[in-house]
């Protein structure tokens, strides 16, 4: 089973919004995929409940009693995490993972928040080292702002304390469509192509990273 986690402890990095159109991704691939809704917000868990019947089926696994039911025959397993995370609850999302991807955002405080995480992250040694594959992406980008310019520039050059280059992925821009999407229980790859054209090339580099192998741990 393909396994991803959508993870940053600061909120309001939009991580429900990656976990929602990466599901739906790989939904519109054939795949079955479900999609755990780890937070008590409870955003994703909204979203597929008006998820129209005739799109590609995306099955929930809300969280139980700190229990997740996942299906037996699920293919791809998203999960969308908590703000706030604390160390427990992240060794078990990161223990039943095998790609986490990092949503950002361009801001200065949440530029130090994200070197503070990965420092934590980076504590946790087998499993940032052997176990689970982690990359960056840059989100809800205000494009053509100074601060925009700095987190793109600090996302390329991110290092692990060990010298390892963290990858960086892409830059999603802060556009409406997510919105809009959201409100349809959609994604933007279900969106009108013509009207979404810019974001679906914003995404292809990291859904060219999920699907390939430099995405899962080394055997």
């Amino acid at each position: 089973m393909r396994s991803i986690v959508v993870l940053n402890p600061k909120g309001g990095c939009g991580k429900s919004t990656i976990a929602s159109n990466i599901a739906a991704f790989f939904a519109l691939q054939g795949k079955i995929v479900t999609l755990a809704d780890c937070d008590p917000q409870g955003s994703s868990q909204d979203w597929l409940e008006i998820r129209p019947a005739s799109r590609d089926k995306i099955v929930s696994a809300p969280l139980t009693k700190n229990s997740l039911q996942i299906p037996k025959n699920t293919e791809v397993l998203i999960f969308d995490t908590p703000a706030a995370i604390d160390d427990e609850r992240l060794n078990k999302f990161l223990s039943q993972a095998q790609t986490m991807v990092m949503p950002i955002i361009a801001s200065p405080v949440d530029i130090r928040a994200a070197e503070r995480f990965i420092k934590d992250l980076f504590s946790l040694k087998g499993k940032i080292n052997n176990k689970i594959k982690i990359a960056t992406v840059a989100n809800r980008v205000r494009e053509d702002t100074l601060i925009a310019a700095k987190l793109e520039n600090y996302l390329q050059n991110l290092t692990l304390p060990n010298g390892k280059k963290l990858p960086f992925m892409t830059m999603l821009r802060q556009s409406q469509n997510y919105i809009r999407a959201a409100e349809q229980g959609l994604s933007i790859f279900e969106m009108a192509p013509h009207k979404t054209y810019y974001d679906r090339e914003q995404w292809e580099p990291l859904l060219k990273w999920l699907i390939s192998s430099k995405s899962l741990p080394s055997k």
